[in-house]
């Protein structure tokens, strides 16, 4: 029976292996359907994940070896290489391996028999040995320096499962009081006031107590300090402009205890609607949603210099995350960085026009690259739009602050890694709210 379990989570993850090779969709999106659709229980589903992870955390790695192996990288192929390079994966002699199907062909067997433990060379290249695609590669590289191994490295470990108290209906004292008396090894996250943290992201998400009811919500550390930088206060009239499915608007609606105007946009109807349910679950009750329109957008030039506060949450390379989604780094799913680059300045500058005098923008991204982050607000602060506006760091933050900007990393931080950048725009001038003028308090 347990030869026949691993043989069937084999197949199983070289099917969904081939079906992302096919389509580009995130290994795990395809996993929970393969588990709704085949009715996998707990442990296949794990051994399957585990398979995945296998290759996906390690495939620049794996690609390496299959090349000076003389093999192409594929699907199988990697598979069948992680199985032999994995702890107690070789055999001896022409052994395949324990643990490898027993449906290879003879001329698998002899290329997988020439492989061995350990999974890194001294001959491999480092970008492989980082498992850093070849298009972040230099950029990582030109960004930091000798410090470049420390970064990738970190980004090659799995994540912990951060956990956002939703202070609407508790307290962080008595959410982890309930976590740890349900068996569940939890900590305070060391920067968020408001975080939890699970070594493992490995357990059953309904078992964690609160997490059904809307009491926590699975949110990474480094994105609530984002949302956090923002210091969304009750009765204000705030943007959360690129919302997405609304992990961040949840934790601005709780930082304004459910009191003033909150909006949160997106270019993308269905990923607004798919936060709804998550407001309901959370007992949030003071957010509108808008659908933000290419080009020009009555609704928002109508609304401009009204807002005392405007998270911009841009679209980027999500190079931050690749620990927590580490396929990824290869799928490739967003735009490449040269697309992204005037998307961002273009968001920022759209979304700036909405912050009224003395209101506070924060443009953020889940990036580590300079490019996306520190010098898209260098630009924007010498651009017209952002004339206005100067660098305006808080006095006290959980976290620390470099040069004026919130830089977080796993290997510094030990989150996901994130950019934010908290701008200030001056007093004087014109607002819709009230047409107040110059001098005129907002």
């Amino acid at each position: 029976p347990a030869a026949q379990a691993q043989a069937a989570a084999q197949a199983e993850a070289l099917g969904l292996l081939e079906l992302q090779a096919k389509c580009g969709a995130p290994l795990d999106a395809l996993l929970a359907q393969r588990v709704r659709a085949r009715g996998l229980g707990p442990e296949e589903r794990s051994s399957v994940a585990a398979l995945l992870e296998g290759v996906s955390r390690r495939q620049g790695r794996i690609d390496a070896r299959l090349r000076a192996a003389g093999v192409t990288p594929a699907p199988r192929s990697r598979l069948l290489a992680s199985l032999r390079l994995s702890d107690g994966g070789a055999g001896d002699g022409g052994d395949c391996g324990v643990g490898l199907p027993e449906q290879t062909t003879a001329a698998e067997r002899r290329w997988i028999s020439s492989l061995s433990p350990p999974l890194e060379g001294a001959e491999m290249d480092a970008a492989s040995r980082l498992e850093c695609p070849s298009w972040a590669w230099q950029r990582f590289r030109a960004a930091y320096g000798d410090g470049v191994d420390a970064e990738l490295r970190a980004l090659q470990l799995d994540a912990p499962l951060d956990l956002r108290v939703n202070t609407l209906k508790a307290t962080r004292h008595e959410a982890l009081a309930a976590i740890r008396s349900a068996g569940f090894a939890a900590e305070r996250t060391p920067y968020s006031p408001v975080g939890i943290r699970l070594p493992s992201r490995a357990v059953a998400l309904g078992a964690i107590p609160g997490l059904r009811e809307g009491v926590v919500d699975p949110q990474d550390e480094g994105s609530q300090l984002v949302a956090l930088l923002l210091g969304a206060k009750p009765g204000e009239h705030v943007v959360d402009y690129c919302a997405g499915a609304g992990g961040k608007t949840l934790a601005l609606a709780a930082q304004m205890r459910n009191k003033g105007r909150l909006v949160a946009m997106d270019v993308d109807h269905a990923r607004l609607e798919r936060g709804a349910p998550r407001r309901k679950k959370a007992g949030v009750d003071n957010v509108q949603t808008h659908v933000i329109e290419q080009g020009k957008d009555k609704w928002l030039k109508r609304r401009k210099r009204t807002f005392d506060r405007v998270l911009v949450d841009a679209p980027c390379s999500g190079v931050g995350a690749w620990r927590r989604n580490p396929d990824a780094r290869w799928l490739r799913r967003t735009r490449p960085i040269e697309e992204l680059l005037p998307v961002q300045a273009d968001v920022l500058q759209r979304a700036a026009r909405l912050v009224r005098p003395g209101g506070t923008l924060v443009y953020a991204t889940c990036s580590l690259l300079p490019e996306e982050n520190e010098a898209q607000v260098e630009a924007f602060l010498a651009s017209a739009d952002g004339a206005e506006f100067e660098l305006a760091p808080p006095e006290h933050f959980g976290a620390p602050f470099d040069d004026g900007y919130l830089r977080l990393s796993p290997a510094r931080h030990g989150c996901d890694g994130f950019f934010g950048a908290a701008l200030v725009r001056s007093e004087g001038g014109w607002t819709r709210r009230g047409r107040r003028t110059a001098g005129a308090s907002c």
